[in-house]
């Protein structure tokens, strides 16, 4: 059974984390994005300490955790102001695809360094036509029948952080030779390989991660580049998506938190007609809403980490969703809140909220939209039928 009590484990790794993303915080991150760079110095810092392989086995450099303490790390850097994305892609999905599924090579070969922050893995699932539909994914891969190597062609879109990653795990689709039909894979694409391009997406969001479309034109990949079993791709693919979910879930909870820190501060602060502001109960009731509304949130991720971890895969689909949804609508709307509370300051750079406008959006829409997360609760919960 799970347990709505912290245990002091975790409340240490809480207070640990929080202490280094104060150390950095928001004007550290503003800073590397005006510089156009990653948060190099954050993401090494946060290796060296072990925050980034929380979730990895133990043997291959990782923390022996799970998703559960790698939220914990995520959401404490985003409620000081400077969460660090990659964190969803490189250890949470990259990282738990190869330690479930890949060979003991694979493993060797990548966790130590995606532990310790030394190597990076960026995911690439998303194409142009196929959008949230994993179904219509369109990359696929053949056999060299001379060679036995792979070969991938394709495309990919909004994929994060691919200047910076060594390599890219793609999901692809084999045909399989039993029924003829395209099944989902995971390939490991170095960076580097040849007919593997991108393209930076000119993006209207301040990021510290950049997004790209990636072209695989006949890209040749050796055998061992596969990862897993050819006949389990959509076990290996969900695998990789659940946490995905969660760790979307503890970004937008630490950028909610972070938000209605500052507004509180400024409540306490702001003095008109001989009161502060946060006397007021049309300021004080909306913000206690948005921290209920946060407080909800956590406990759906934690409740759907503490599933995934326990190897319940389709309690943690469920859980995952939700968990996502409710963190993606509480952190819109305690961002909004925080920016109303400040009035004309929250839209000055000054006090920094106003770019988390626009990047609160980004948790309602990726990696996959609340529609779409209503949809899976109303087929896969409620058993209703599919419009689709």
């Amino acid at each position: 059974m799970t347990t709505l009590i912290e245990s002091d484990e975790h409340k240490a790794l809480r207070a640990a984390v929080a202490a280094l993303g104060q150390r950095y915080g928001r004007d550290y991150l503003t800073r590397t994005v005006a510089e156009g760079r990653h948060p190099a110095e954050l993401w090494a810092e946060a290796g060296e300490l072990g925050y980034l392989g929380v979730n990895l086995p133990e043997e291959h450099g990782g923390g022996g955790g799970g998703i559960a303490e790698l939220s914990i790390v995520l959401e404490e850097l985003g409620a000081a102001g400077c969460p660090l994305l990659m964190l969803v892609v490189s250890p949470a999905i990259c990282g738990t695809v190869i330690a479930r599924f890949g060979t003991e090579e694979q493993k060797r070969a990548w966790l130590p360094g995606l532990a310790d922050g030394t190597r990076t893995m960026a995911f690439g699932i998303t194409e142009p036509d196929a959008g949230s539909n994993s179904h219509r994914i369109t990359t696929t891969a053949r056999r060299d029948p001379g060679t036995g190597d792979w070969l991938l062609t394709g495309r990919k879109v909004f994929i994060s952080g691919v200047d910076i990653a060594d390599a890219v795990l793609i999901v692809g689709r084999t045909e399989d030779a039993r029924t003829g039909r395209l099944k989902p894979c995971l390939f490991i694409v170095p960076r580097e390989a040849e007919g593997f391009t991108r393209r930076p997406i000119d993006m209207e969001i301040n990021a510290a991660e950049k997004q790209f479309e990636l072209t695989l034109d006949d890209v040749r990949l050796p055998v061992d580049a596969f990862v897993g079993d050819e006949d389990a791709g959509l076990l290996q693919l969900f695998a990789g998506l659940n946490p995905e979910r969660i760790m979307t879930a503890a970004f937008a909870i630490g950028m909610g938190r972070y938000a209605l820190a500052r507004a509180v501060e400024y409540a306490r602060d702001r003095t008109v007609w001989q009161a502060p502001i946060g006397a007021h109960q049309a300021v004080a009731h909306p913000l206690a809403q948005a921290h209920i509304d946060l407080e909800l949130a956590r406990l759906m991720m934690q409740k759907a980490a503490h599933l995934y971890d326990a190897g319940d895969d389709a309690g943690a689909g469920e859980a995952a969703n939700m968990a996502k949804y409710a963190a993606g609508e509480a952190c819109v709307k305690a961002v909004d809140q925080a920016v109303h509370t400040l009035g004309g300051n929250g839209l000055t750079r000054e006090f920094g909220l106003a770019s988390l406008i626009t990047a609160a959006r980004v948790a309602r829409i990726a990696p996959v939209s609340r529609e779409m997360i209503l949809n899976y609760v109303s087929h896969q919960s409620l058993g209703l039928p599919k419009s689709y």
